[in-house]
C-alpha cells in the first residue's frame, strides 16, 4: 500500500487532504505541531479507514524538527509516494509593523520547509519514476498582498518549474491555489473576514477534490472555485499597477484595528 505525507494535518486543507487520501488507500504519514491533535487525527483517519498512520511532531521552523521530517522522505521504507506541502500561516500586519521573526518564520514555513521536503522526496521517486507533490499555495500568490504574496508566489513558481523539468517523467507536481476558504487559517491570523460576502468562500473538500483531481491528471495549477479562476486571470494579465491595488486592497480588509 502506497503512503502518502501531509504537512499542516490536523486541520483545515491539510485534514481535508488526508481524509482524502485515506479514502483512497494510501496509509499516512501526518506531520504538525500538536501532537495530542496529531494522534487524535490519526486514530480517526486509522478507525475510519482502515489505514496505517504515522506521527510525526514538527515545527517546521525549526530546523531539527525539519530535518527529522526530511529523513522520513528520504527513507527507502515505506517511501513516500505522495508528499502534500500544506502547513503554512499568514501575517496581518505591515511588513513595516511586523517583527523580524515572525516574518523569518513565514519563510521557514511557507518557503524553506516545502523546499527542503521537496528535495528529500524527489530522488526516491525519479528513481521509482513515479510520485505526486502538491504545494498548496494560495491565489495570493498571482497578486501583490504582502510578504505571505511573495512566499506563495515562490509555491507557485517552483511547482510549474518542477512539473516543466519532470514533464518526461511519471511525478506529478501541482500548485494548488486556493482563495478564501473556511478553515482556522484567518482565526489564528486574526484576520478581520466579517466583511467577506458568503459567495467568496470555499470549503475545504472542493478545494481538496479539485486539486487532488488536477494533480493526478498533470495540470500544474489549480485555481478551486469560479471566482477565484477568473481573480486569477485578471491578475496575470492585468497591468501591474492593477494588481499591486488590488493587493493592497485585500491586505488593508483584513486588519484589525
Amino acid at each position: 500500500m502506497a503512503t502518502a505525507l501531509v504537512t499542516g494535518a490536523t486541520a483545515g486543507i491539510g485534514y481535508s487532504y488526508a481524509q482524502l487520501l485515506a479514502k483512497e488507500g494510501f496509509d499516512l504519514v501526518l506531520v504538525a505541531r500538536d501532537l495530542p491533535r496529531l494522534n487524535k487525527v490519526a486514530k480517526e483517519l486509522s478507525k475510519t479507514f482502515g489505514v496505517k498512520v504515522e506521527c510525526l511532531k514538527a515545527d517546521l521552523t525549526m530546523p531539527i524538527q525539519l530535518t527529522k521530517v526530511e529523513k522520513r522522505l528520504a527513507s527507502t521504507v515505506k517511501p513516500i509516494e505522495v508528499l502534500i506541502n500544506n502547513a503554512g500561516f499568514g501575517i496581518k500586519d505591515s511588513f513595516v509593523l511586523s517583527s523580524v521573526a515572525k516574518e523569518q518564520e513565514l519563510l521557514d514555513v511557507l518557503v524553506t520547509a516545502p523546499m527542503r521536503l521537496t528535495h528529500a522526496v524527489l530522488p526516491g521517486m525519479v528513481k521509482r519514476d513515479s510520485g505526486v507533490i502538491v504545494n498548496v499555495s494560495s491565489v495570493a500568490s498571482f497578486i501583490a498582498g504582502g510578504t505571505y504574496s511573495a512566499a506563495k508566489s515562490y509555491l507557485t513558481v517552483f511547482s510549474e518549474y518542477l512539473h516543466t523539468e519532470l514533464r518526461e517523467t511519471n511525478i506529478r507536481v501541482s500548485a494548488l491555489c486556493p482563495g478564501f476558504t473556511r478553515t482556522e487559517f484567518h482565526s489564528r491570523g486574526k484576520m478581520n473576514m466579517t466583511k467577506l460576502p458568503n459567495y467568496m468562500w470555499c470549503t475545504t473538500d472542493q478545494v481538496v477534490k479539485k486539486s487532488w483531481r488536477y494533480a493526478k491528471a498533470g495540470k500544474v495549477i489549480c485555481v478551486p472555485g469560479w471566482q477565484y479562476l477568473l481573480l486569477s486571470i485578471v491578475a496575470r494579465i492585468a497591468p501591474r499597477p492593477i494588481v499591486r491595488k488590488i493587493g493592497m486592497n485585500v491586505r488593508s480588509k483584513q486588519r484589525i484595528k
